[in-house]
Parts: structure tokens; C-alpha cells; sequence
């Protein structure tokens, strides 16, 4: 590796190079300085997303952002993410807490130069405020309070309450807001080089600018390039150290606890009945300000269970609290962040991530000396098996959490595949996704034992979808269709189970898919559901039928809890599209829809895409509600362990928010192309400030 040219006299020697994609390389004397540049370079590239996600973590972002923020704003205050992230930061050991304050100085050093140069800020009349010490905990927990679905378990106790406790994991499958991954490691006998390869891809809702900054980090003690979350210093999830790589996937597991709540006032205070009776409850109240609106007044009650985010003393339902792992703590591992960048060996990612707390993550890492690794890391609370699946009775001392669960781990025997399915982690959860995907992974790797980096697009972007299988078997069961439905039933049942872009019978199946799965949700056995529970908007997602059905229509069709026949709902259905006539291509529909803070309401559609929720390319639509995709892999990664300079990655859009970089890799990412991790420095232009 070309070491780069001299460093210039300047402040504190952190210099900036970047490749021809934009992405920042970063080089500095010292951790500190490194720190302070990535903080800096992140500020000045995405100067808007970062001042979004602070006043969301805040819960300020209604001020400028309007009503539509006001649901989650009100959520963030209830749930208290600044003060845990406070608490979190405090209790961060000197060297810790010192690595973060560089990279807070540096953002404060780049924010008004960043918001120079993007035009939102303008929009919007913001002008970016001063970031504090705790902020980049603060969008950590921002990102990742909701990230274990914990909104299921109001979902279950509506299901129970209604069908009967039998019925509380009916719809157990990989939810409508879930996130998840794909991730695979190839030891070296299944390789070209005889090194191993990780490659994958994390899947979450696609934002614009996205979730993971490519980047890279190096002074004296490290060089790591990987995928950081922007406001968030180091890189915790995908990063490749030269001699040691690693990488993650959702685990899945249920580490978040709600507790029904019995709460009443004392004048000006509240009190909440506990296992050892009534005890002072924490109250405080907080304003939300809202452009264009009043602003609204939060009532933050917290328990000895955690804080309230459903309910109060005054709702006649009662009221539910959230225990999490930060809260209860203080701890959110961020020490675990610059002890990853100083990683040699899977032993070091190993023991750096006996540390790690949330989310709780899948992992696996290779090394150069034949290391390989594959192990949960994160918390997940011991306590009485209901916690996991229902709300609990606060006020019953079962419920109490009891210390933590071992993190499993396996041996890697060749092939090691993480998909988010039930398996590694079972153990630590309720529900997992559907096996399609891994399954998938494996037959694809199980071809050919010498992979090479450029050839992992091939499992990127594969499109069979093997999760059509049950609907497709209850339709080949038909007899006495019309003509035009046994005909459509005949070209589906020829169909490659394909979801490309440009196939009409991906496009057909997916609106026999619709049709069932709106057939289904209006079903009489399902009519009790129809009314979603009145819970806080922010929870919406997890608590509509509809959506819910369509995420699990396979184990719903085979279900023994519901008295439904499947065959006639596809009968139905069939007769239904064949009537009506499938539209089209399946990627006329199934279109990008990425979010952004600030929408554009004169952008057209966006770029067709190919996948589905349960391919490898999960470009995860809600099938029965819309055929866009808003969630889908918000990276592309390959990691060679036999030569960094032959990894790869790309992002959904660009290196930064505004500019040259900032949709320039869209193309490469439609196709399944990935950009090399040029580490030569010879090979990368040096940026100066002027």
C-alpha cells in the first residue's frame, strides 16, 4: 500500500483524501485528531442529515419539519432518548468519552460550512444548532429505539385479547417495520485466494441520504475502512481493518420489555403500583414546537419499568412502559467503537464485542491468520417468558428482569450464512424471518468452491423467490376455473419465480399475492382485528391488519388457529386478477420509494427495481397495501480478507447528501455493481480547505 505524501503544517496534521466516488479517506497522527476528521468531513458531506437526526433524537424536529414530525417527536420525549443519551455519555470511561468529544468538536467545526452547501437548510429556515457531547448517542439510540420491533408486543396482546391466547404469535414472521440483513462468510477453502470473503448486505428503510457513510479511518494505530453511521464516530457494523474483517446482521432478538402500568396522581405527581405497592413515579412536563401549529404539551412519566410511551394516569386503558437495556444501564457500548477500529485478529472483534448492547447483532469476522468467527453480541435481558411475547403486569414481581442471556456462538465450517431467520440466535427471540433467504444464500455458495470478490453480485442480486412456493401450491390446486383463470393459473404455475423488473408474471403473481391477502384481511375469522388498537400514531406500523397479513400470509394460509379455507380465498382471487387483468411489469410498480426529511413533491417515481421481501434481493414492498419499495439493502459490501484493495461496496445513493457524490452510485447499486476500496493513496485525490 502506497503510504500517502508528507502531511502539510497545519492545525493537527488530520488530512483528507477522497476516491473518485467521493467517498472521504481520512489520515491523522493520533485517534483524537482521526476523530475530530471524521466529525468534521461527516458535518461538511451531510451537514442536513445530521442536523435532522439531532433534532430528531431531540425530539425538536416538528419545529421546522412541520406536524407530519410531531408523532415521533412526542415519542422521543416520552421515551427520553436525549436523557439516556446523557446518562449513557456520563457514565463513558475518560479515553471513551475523550474520542467522542473530537468527533462532537469536529462536527461543530464543519456544520455551517456543510450547511453552506445544502440548500434544505434555507428550505427550512434552519440554522444548524451546536451538537453536545452526548448527541452522537443520542442518534444512536434515535436510530435503534424501535429497530427490535417492540411495538409487536402491543400487536400480540390486540391479537390475544381478541382470538384467544393461543393466537398472540399468529403472525409471527419478519414484521412491516422490522429490519434485517443478509450476510455470509466464505472460509478460505471455498475461495479463489484461499482467504476468506464476507460479503452481504444490510437491509433497512432506504433514506436519501442513506443510513451508511462509506468511509475510511487511519492514523498510526489502525486503517479501517467500513460503513459508519453518519453522527456516530468509528465503524461499528461492516469494516475492514486489512488483517481482520467483520460484519453483522439483525439477530432478531427480543431485548425490550413493556410493562401495563397502573399509575395515579398525587397533586402535581404521579405515583405507579409496583411489586412492592405504590411508588413515586418521575413526571415531568415538556413543549414540542411545531411549524405551523400550536405547540403541544408531553406529559414524561417514567417508572421504576422505564418510561411511559402509551397511556397516562388519566387514560381509562391504563398505561405501558418500555424497559430497555441503555436506560437501565447507562451503558450503551460505545466503548466498543474504538476498540473495534484498533482490532488485529477475530479475537480482538471478539473480545471488543463482550461489550456491545444494542441493537443485538448476528456477527461474523475472518482474519488473515484463518480467524473465523460467527456469535451473537448484545444484551438480552433473563426474565419470565412472557415478557417476550405480551405486555406485563408491572405491578407482579415475575416479570423482573433476572440478569442477562448468554450471547450463542458457532463454529464456521466452511460456509457461515445470517439472514435474520431462526437459528444462532434462536434462543434470544420470538420471532425470526422466514428461512427463503438463507436458504437461498446457501444453495447459491454451495456451487462453487472459488469465489471471488466480483462474483458475490451474483447473490446480491439474486431473485428467486422461493417464498411464493405455499401460494402458488394451494393455486395448482384448482379445478374449475373460468377459462381465463385457469389460464393465468397455468402461466404463473410456468412462472421461474423470478421477481425481476422486467418480468409480466412477477407482476402477475403479485397481484394474485394482493388480492389474496386483501380477501384474507377482510375474512370474517379476522374481522375483530380490522380496528387497530389506540395506541400512540408512531406505532402505527405494527398495529395495521393489513399489513401485518401480508407479511405473514404464508403461515396465516396454513394456520390451524383460523377457520379459513386458503384454497377458495385463492380461488377467489385468482378469478379476481384474471377478470381485471394483471398491469404491466412487476418494476413499473415495484419502484424505489426512499425517504427523505424533506419530500419533493414535484420528483416523479423512482428507478424500477428488481426483488422482493423474501428474495436475497429483498427489496421489500407491503404486499396488499403498495408494490413501492421502502426498505431494501442500504449497502452492498465484500470484504477479501487475501487483499482490502479487492473488497468492494456501494450505497443506494452517494457518498454525501448534495453535490457530484450525491446520487452517483444509484446506477452501479440498480445493477449490482460495487465500487473497489481503493487504498492506495497514490490512487486518491487530497482535498484541501482553502
Amino acid at each position: 500500500m502506497t503510504p500517502p505524501p508528507p502531511a502539510p503544517d497545519d492545525a493537527d496534521g488530520h488530512r483528507l483524501f477522497r476516491d473518485p466516488w467521493g467517498v472521504p479517506h481520512l489520515r491523522a497522527p493520533e485517534p483524537g485528531g482521526l476523530a475530530y476528521a471524521q466529525g468534521r468531513v461527516t458535518a461538511v458531506d451531510r451537514a442536513w442529515q445530521l442536523e435532522v437526526e439531532r433534532h430528531r433524537a431531540q425530539g425538536t424536529s416538528a419545529a421546522f419539519l412541520g406536524p407530519d414530525a410531531l408523532a415521533w417527536d412526542v415519542f422521543a420525549r416520552r421515551v427520553r432518548l436525549a436523557d439516556t443519551a446523557r446518562r449513557c455519555h456520563a457514565a463513558l470511561d475518560p479515553a471513551t468519552a475523550a474520542w467522542v468529544g473530537r468527533f462532537v468538536d469536529g462536527v461543530n467545526a464543519g456544520l455551517a460550512t456543510g450547511a453552506a452547501r445544502a440548500p434544505e437548510f434555507a428550505t427550512c429556515g434552519l440554522t444548524p444548532g451546536v451538537w453536545q457531547p452526548w448527541t452522537p448517542l443520542a442518534l444512536w439510540l434515535g436510530h435503534h429505539v424501535l429497530f427490535a420491533g417492540f411495538p409487536t408486543k402491543l400487536w400480540r396482546e390486540h391479537v390475544a385479547r381478541r382470538l384467544g391466547d393461543a393466537a398472540a404469535t399468529l403472525f409471527a414472521a419478519d414484521g412491516p417495520a422490522t429490519s434485517g440483513s443478509n450476510g455470509w462468510l466464505l472460509a478460505g477453502d471455498r475461495t479463489a485466494t484461499g482467504a476468506p470473503l464476507i460479503a452481504g448486505d444490510p437491509h433497512r428503510f432506504i433514506e436519501a441520504p442513506g443510513i451508511y457513510q462509506q468511509i475510511r479511518l487511519a492514523c498510526p494505530e489502525y486503517d479501517v475502512a467500513g460503513l459508519a453511521v453518519p453522527g456516530v464516530p468509528g465503524i461499528a457494523h461492516f469494516g475492514h481493518a486489512g488483517p481482520v474483517a467483520w460484519a453483522i446482521t439483525n439477530a432478531m432478538a427480543d431485548y425490550q420489555d413493556l410493562y401495563a402500568e397502573r399509575l395515579r396522581r398525587r397533586g402535581d405527581a404521579v405515583e405507579a403500583y409496583g411489586p412492592d405497592g405504590w411508588r413515586p413515579a418521575h413526571r415531568h412536563v415538556e413543549t414540542v414546537e411545531v411549524a405551523g401549529g400550536a405547540p403541544v404539551e408531553v406529559e414524561v412519566i417514567e417508572t421504576e419499568r422505564g418510561p411511559v410511551v402509551a397511556g397516562g394516569p388519566d387514560d381509562p386503558t391504563g398505561a405501558v412502559a418500555l424497559r430497555h437495556p441503555p436506560r437501565v444501564t447507562g451503558d450503551l457500548g460505545f466503548a466498543v467503537l474504538p476498540a473495534l477500529l484498533r482490532a488485529r485478529t477475530v479475537d480482538d472483534v471478539d473480545a471488543a464485542l463482550d461489550g456491545w448492547v444494542e441493537p443485538v447483532n448476528v456477527v461474523l469476522a475472518a482474519d488473515t491468520t484463518g480467524g473465523l468467527l460467527h456469535r451473537v453480541a448484545g444484551r438480552v435481558p433473563q426474565r419470565h417468558d412472557d415478557n417476550r411475547l405480551r405486555v406485563v403486569p408491572a405491578w407482579d414481581a415475575a416479570y423482573a428482569w433476572r440478569g442477562w442471556q448468554p450471547t450463542p456462538r458457532a463454529r464456521v465450517d466452511g460456509v457461515a450464512v445470517m439472514a435474520n431467520e431462526r437459528g444462532l440466535s434462536a434462543p434470544l427471540g420470538v420471532e425470526f424471518a422466514p428461512p427463503y433467504r438463507a436458504d437461498r444464500i446457501r444453495e447459491l455458495l454451495d456451487t462453487s468452491t472459488g469465489w471471488r470478490p466480483e462474483q458475490m453480485s451474483t447473490v446480491h442480486m439474486d431473485t428467486h423467490h422461493a417464498a411464493s412456493g405455499p401460494l402458488l401450491g394451494l393455486l395448482a390446486g384448482l379445478d374449475g376455473l373460468t377459462p381465463a383463470a385457469a389460464a393465468l393459473r397455468d402461466r404463473l404455475l410456468r412462472w421461474d419465480r423470478r421477481m425481476a423488473a422486467d418480468s409480466a408474471d412477477a407482476a402477475a403473481y403479485a397481484d394474485l399475492r394482493a388480492a389474496v391477502v386483501r380477501r384474507l384481511a377482510a375474512h370474517p375469522a379476522l374481522a375483530d382485528l380490522a380496528e387497530p388498537p389506540a395506541y400512540p400514531q408512531v406505532f402505527a406500523p405494527w398495529l395495521a391488519l393489513l399489513p401485518r397479513v401480508g407479511h405473514a400470509l404464508n403461515s396465516l394460509l396454513r394456520s390451524d388457529l383460523l377457520d379459513v379455507d386458503g384454497a377458495a380465498l385463492v380461488r377467489a382471487a385468482v378469478e379476481e386478477v384474471a377478470a381485471t387483468g394483471a398491469a404491466g411489469r412487476w418494476g413499473e410498480r415495484h419502484r424505489l420509494a426512499a425517504w427523505r426529511a424533506l419530500p419533493d413533491p414535484a420528483a416523479g417515481p423512482g428507478p424500477e427495481l428488481s426483488g422482493d421481501h423474501d428474495c436475497v434481493l429483498a427489496t421489500s414492498s407491503v404486499p396488499g397495501v403498495t408494490d413501492l419499495c421502502l426498505r431494501g439493502p442500504a449497502a452492498r459490501y465484500v470484504w477479501d480478507l487475501a487483499d482490502r484493495e479487492h473488497s468492494r461496496w456501494v450505497v443506494p445513493h452517494g457518498a454525501t447528501g448534495g453535490g457530484a457524490h450525491r446520487d452517483d452510485q444509484q446506477p452501479l447499486w440498480l445493477r449490482g455493481d460495487l465500487t473497489p476500496v481503493t487504498c492506495d493513496w497514490a490512487k486518491l485525490i487530497e482535498e484541501r480547505d482553502e
